[in-house]
Formats: C-alpha cells, sequence, structure tokens
C-alpha cells in the first residue's frame, strides 16, 4: 500500500509519518525526508497510490484572517484530494473535528463541514472523516488558546460528553494507521469513542 500523506509537519500528521515512514508526505516546505514539495494551490502530478491522509490544518488566530483560515482547512484539502484522486487513490482519510457541520453560524465548524461535504461528492470509494474533540499532545507551533485548553483538558473532560472531550493525538494518529487497513466502500464518520475504539484494534 502506497500511502500520500498532506500535513506531515503537523501534530496527528507527524505521528501518523512516524508510524508509516514509507508514506509519501505533501508538504509546502521541506522536512528532511523525500517527498513532494509545493504550493496547495499548484499541485504537480503526485505519485500514484492507493491511500491519502490529509491532516492540514490552522487556526483562524494564527492564519490572520478568515480568508487564510479557508485558504488552508478548505482550499488545500480540497486541492490535495482532486490530487490524490488523479493519483488513482481510491481511500481518502480525513482528520477534521468535532462538530463540523457545513450550516453552522461559526467559521470554524463550518468550514470543517463544508469540506466533508465536498469530498463525500468527490466520488472515493471509501471516504474516513475522524472528528475528534481537542487534540492532546505537544505542537511545534505556538498556540496559546489550544495550550491552555490542553491543560485544563482533564477537569474539562469531566463535564463533558466523551464525543466532545479531549483526545490524545497519537490515538488519532493509531485510528488512521488501522483505517488504511479497511476496504469496505461508503462514507464513514469517527467520534472519539470510535476513535478509541479503532487504535484498540
Amino acid at each position: 500500500m502506497r500511502m500520500l500523506l498532506a500535513g506531515a509537519s503537523g501534530l496527528v500528521g507527524g505521528l501518523v509519518l512516524r508510524l508509516c515512514p514509507d508514506a509519501i508526505p505533501i508538504t509546502r516546505r521541506p522536512i528532511g525526508r523525500p517527498g513532494v514539495v509545493a504550493d496547495f494551490d499548484d499541485l504537480p502530478p503526485l505519485p500514484q497510490a492507493q491511500v491519502a491522509v490529509c491532516a492540514l490544518g490552522t487556526t483562524r488566530a494564527k492564519a490572520g484572517s478568515d480568508a487564510a483560515f479557508r485558504a488552508v482547512d478548505h482550499d488545500a484539502v480540497l486541492a490535495f484530494a482532486r490530487a490524490a484522486k488523479a493519483a488513482g487513490v481510491t481511500h481518502f482519510i480525513l482528520v477534521s473535528s468535532v462538530g463540523a457541520n457545513p450550516k453552522a453560524s461559526l467559521l470554524y465548524p463550518r468550514t470543517k463541514g463544508e469540506v466533508e461535504a465536498a469530498l463525500a461528492a468527490m466520488g472515493f470509494a471509501r471516504l474516513d472523516i475522524l472528528q475528534p474533540g481537542l487534540l492532546i499532545g505537544p505542537r511545534a507551533e505556538r498556540r496559546p488558546v489550544e495550550r491552555f485548553l490542553q491543560w485544563a483538558a482533564p477537569v474539562m473532560d469531566l463535564a463533558l460528553p466523551r464525543d466532545l472531550g479531549s483526545l490524545p493525538a497519537g490515538m488519532v494518529a493509531g485510528a488512521i494507521i488501522a483505517l488504511t487497513k479497511s476496504n469496505e466502500p461508503g462514507v464513514f464518520r469517527h467520534t472519539n469513542r470510535a476513535i478509541a475504539s479503532l487504535t484498540l484494534t
């Protein structure tokens, strides 16, 4: 199985690359290993592969504007998906977010929901959408609000339903690797409980 991986420099993507070192990273900047380095708004033809994993994502605060946020979490994701499909990918795996909803009033869940809907319409034989809560793990970039939420997560989780609570990023990466072995066709969404179960299988 050959895997294309977008978002390899991020928290979840980096863990996926560690678990699957033969994956082909698609990045905007070199990361010190072979892969495809290109802007997502001008991707070249990608190597032929069976599976593609997309762990691209940023925040509105880090991006600096609504448009810049959507350029990553919407435009780049769909550009990668189209390039992956052209490269023969039949199984696409997306790291999305709990609460994704194309009709949401807030930018973040609305964008995530719009991407999920667009991917479902692309016709991949199998589409897995992971919808974790707050991801726990060390990030290379500074996200002050997220750092505070990670610190507060153990207390917050006591008051939240399981699917809305936090989840270790390593668990999400493990679930992705488990899903690469699934071949039942269809569109599948996985929230915290399902992600945890996949990691344990």
